[in-house]
């Protein structure tokens, strides 16, 4: 059945795109999150684990929400690594870093994925798409918020 929800198929496909791009940097960025919360050491050990938790936990409800934002806009939702991988402007995680080396590539990410939600917010707002601006709003928030954390244990 043909999708009639007041945005024309053009606008939802652009906008599904980009959440395609959103649901790719967040499942990475968690992905890189959850290896850094099983691997970190050193004396931030208690402190980073639980905060590490704290986000990857958070990434697994939101990689929910987007992918059922792209279905809800009518198209499929990307849903593996080699997909993720050619989607995503996040680099996987190799090796073991230092705790400080973790703390720095997790505020990259997390700013990355603030970066490609507010690329796509002006294609929500143009189309009217006040459900995706929410989402878009509410993930920016988030990772300001989380990039912000951790590069206060930097200083």
């Amino acid at each position: 059945m043909k999708v009639n929800i007041g945005i024309s198929e053009e606008n939802r496909e652009a906008i599904a795109k980009g959440l395609s791009h959103l649901l790719a940097d967040s499942y990475t960025l968690y992905l890189k999150t959850h290896n850094y919360h099983w691997n970190v050491t050193g004396p931030m050990f208690n402190t980073l684990h639980l905060m590490f938790e704290n986000q990857y936990t958070e990434l697994a409800t939101a990689v929910d929400e987007i992918a059922e934002r792209i279905r809800a806009l009518g198209f499929p939702a990307p849903g593996s690594y080699a997909a993720f991988s050619a989607l995503s402007s996040i680099e996987e995680a190799t090796g073991s870093p230092s705790a400080e080396e973790m703390i720095k590539q997790l505020v990259e990410g997390q700013e990355a994925v603030v970066r490609t939600a507010r690329g796509i917010f002006p294609l929500a707002d143009e189309a009217s798409d006040e459900p995706t601006a929410d989402l878009l709003t509410q993930r920016m928030q988030v990772h300001e918020k989380n990039a912000w954390m951790l590069r206060s244990l930097l200083k």
